[in-house]
């Protein structure tokens, strides 16, 4: 089942943030920062929303999207930012349908199109993206600190 991450269930969702960011190697990894920030997307946000899958209780997936705009289509575009099963339940279908209802939810909040990144090395990810009606850019994603 698929619900929206709100003030009820944030702290739910928080140990599935924390393998997220380990799985990419994030440094410096904060519980208290992660619930601050996760905490201002919601289903009444404009920013963009997180969603949580349960099964029998227990999140064991989540996704969250932010809205942005892009200046070639000259559109509003929702970008999957984040995508996350637990190991043991990969392969169930819980991924697909999370990017299926970020994919409606950015449809009725006026989004053109989802779009998102992965890691090269990421091939159980590429799989299914690969098996949806997707396109696959050949573009470059740079980052620059500040």
């Amino acid at each position: 089942m698929i619900e929206v991450v709100s003030e009820t269930n944030l702290t739910e969702v928080l140990p599935l943030i924390r393998a997220y960011q380990e799985f990419y190697k994030a440094a410096d990894i904060s519980d208290d920062r992660n619930a601050e920030f996760f905490a201002q997307f919601g289903d009444s946000s404009p920013i963009g929303c997180q969603f949580i899958y349960k099964e029998h209780g227990n999140v064991v997936g989540f996704a969250t999207i932010y809205f942005s705009f892009s200046s070639t289509i000259t559109a509003k575009v929702a970008v999957l930012n984040d995508l996350f099963t637990l190991p043991q339940r990969r392969g169930k279908g819980i991924g697909r349908q999370l990017i299926e209802h970020c994919r409606s939810y950015a449809a009725k909040h006026g989004a053109s199109r989802l779009q998102w990144v992965t890691a090269l090395g990421n091939e159980p990810a590429q799989k299914l993206y690969d098996s949806l009606n997707t396109g696959k850019s050949t573009w470059h994603f740079y980052t620059y600190n500040i």
